[in-house]
């Protein structure tokens, strides 16, 4: 008898069993990408006080950002992989340890080069980590449930790249114990810990049931692609954009090309690919892979935001956070709602693109009209209508992407979502901070040049939106109606650390062109 009758002829599966503590699970897993996203950030603020304190030069202090964000989005599909095939709980609990034992010593760095050093090592450590959270949620959670729990995911993702600028300038405020722009890695230390410790306790291990040779080059092949994309975009504007960064941009499209057809002769061979290309093949995670990448393209107002209050309107790094963080309200505002929303799925896209675009021309208006005299409340409308906006897409993209892919596929999902965020965050970077410093280079006045580099950010959204056409129509199935063949059968987890439960034989249900592959669960 084939896997296949075997499958035919198994019992039904029982009703998945849901840890009664995963919402407390999520909550403490949350922290990696919170942390992720502050520490992304958190140096902006910093900067002048490194370089005084390290006596850094530019291109170092360059590195010092960029090399976190590379080492990050090169390292989160082997991350990912890592999980399915080692156990995700497992691999974030190192990624986390790795995580705090970086941030100290970056926090501990003597000179500029191991602070870079540092920060690549951090990158790659959460690189580790944060892909984990997704496929954890998968598993963890009933499609009636994830709605809400994507929502937080995004809610994180918001809250923790505003959290990062707001939490430097307190730091460096404070300058604790002396010790000036130190803390802002420090603090990682006591929080990590915590979190390792809870993480410890709450969370079930989860992994792909099968066990299979891990695809070393196709790993190398999808690294060097994406850092032939991340490098000319975080270096182009240091380097003033050699010939080079150009080539190597144009070789990332056919480098990722050479990726795919790797993959598929994995495929052929009976292997297991790092990522399966039929995973692409659904309008809803391509088409919102897509769409994710143009819209975290925006979030680089932050960059003009941050630049333009502390040389243009002469503010202080602490009120530069605080003039920040008020677009976490607008995020706690849309979280509160976006579930119930999610279920429409590419309308609710459309919308929050649109409503993304209508707060950041608000707070260009309020940036030209107030120019000279801005206070941190005038900015404070169009930020909340903006975090609406985000609260609004962020968590509904996750849905969609996710909607066709199994739950043995989360990794790789969980991967490629997480990914394509850092490349609109590097992307955008890129193209509005280009257009902003070439304009203050110019001799532009600072007013003008931020008010162009926002306009490029509206635009931007603008076009997220359009994208978002390609979205399926129609609502996203959040029912457990399909719970039976959505259950834990891909993955071999414990419901409690004291209680292990047997999982029947099922099918798995994989994309159409992938056929069906049934896994026998010991």
């Amino acid at each position: 008898m084939t896997v296949e009758e075997q499958a035919d002829t198994a019992p039904p599966a029982p009703p998945a069993q849901y840890s009664p503590k995963r919402w407390a699970t999520l909550a403490v897993t949350l922290f990696a990408v919170f942390m992720d996203m502050v520490d992304n950030t958190v140096l902006n603020v910093a900067l002048p006080a490194v370089q005084q304190d390290l006596d850094a030069s530019s291109a170092q202090l360059e590195w010092s950002v960029a090399g976190y964000t590379l080492a990050f989005a090169a390292a989160m599909i082997t991350g990912a992989r890592l999980g399915d095939q080692l156990g995700r709980r497992r691999i974030y609990l190192i990624g986390l340890g790795a995580f705090v034992v970086t941030s100290a010593l970056a926090g501990a760095a003597v000179n500029p080069e191991m602070l870079i050093a540092s920060r690549i090592l951090q990158g790659a450590a959460a690189a580790l980590m944060v892909p984990q959270v997704l496929a954890m949620l998968q598993v963890d959670f009933p499609k009636s449930e994830r709605p809400k729990a994507m929502s937080m995911y995004g809610m994180s993702l918001a809250v923790g790249g505003i959290g990062g600028p707001l939490l430097g300038g307190v730091l460096l405020e404070a300058d604790l114990f002396g010790l000036g722009w130190r803390p802002v890695f420090y603090v990682n230390v006591p929080v990590g810990l915590a979190a390792l410790v809870a993480a410890a306790v709450l969370t079930r291990e989860s992994r792909v049931e099968t066990r299979e040779s891990f695809d070393i080059r196709g790993t190398l092949i999808a690294t060097v692609g994406l850092i032939s994309l991340l490098f000319p975009l975080v270096q182009g504007r240091e380097l003033d954009w050699p010939w080079w960064t150009f080539a190597l941009m144009i070789a990332c499209p056919v480098i990722l090309w050479l990726f795919i057809r790797h993959e598929h002769r994995v495929i052929a061979r009976g292997e297991s690919p790092i990522i399966d290309p039929a995973l692409l093949h659904h309008r809803s995670s391509l088409g919102g892979l897509l769409v994710a990448i143009l819209f975290f393209c925006g979030m680089a107002y932050q960059l003009v935001l941050t630049v333009h209050l502390q040389t243009g309107e002469g503010y202080s790094p602490i009120r530069t956070a605080v003039a920040l963080v008020t677009f976490t309200v607008g995020v706690g505002i849309g979280s509160a709602v976006a579930p119930q929303l999610m279920p429409l799925g590419r309308r609710v896209v459309l919308l929050g693109c649109a409503v993304m675009a209508v707060g950041m021309g608000v707070i260009t208006w309020t940036v030209d009209h107030y120019s000279g005299s801005l206070k941190w409340w005038h900015l404070a409308p169009g930020m909340v209508v903006s975090g609406i906006g985000l609260a609004m897409v962020a968590g509904t993209l996750l849905t969609i992407v996710l909607a066709q892919m199994p739950k043995s596929a989360s990794g790789a999902a969980s991967s490629l979502i997480n990914t394509s965020i850092q490349i609109g965050v590097a992307t955008g970077v890129a193209i509005v901070g280009t257009v902003y410093f070439t304009l203050l280079e110019d001799r532009h006045t600072p007013t003008d040049s931020a008010v162009v580099g926002l306009l490029t950010v509206v635009g931007l959204y603008t076009l997220a939106g359009l994208l978002a056409l390609v979205l399926p129509p129609g609502r996203v199935d959040v029912s457990d109606a399909d719970s039976d063949a959505d259950t834990d059968a891909d993955a071999d987890t414990d419901a409690d650390p004291d209680h292990h439960h047997a999982t029947a034989a099922v099918g798995t249900a994989l994309p159409p062109e992938t056929g069906t592959k049934a896994r026998v669960a010991p």
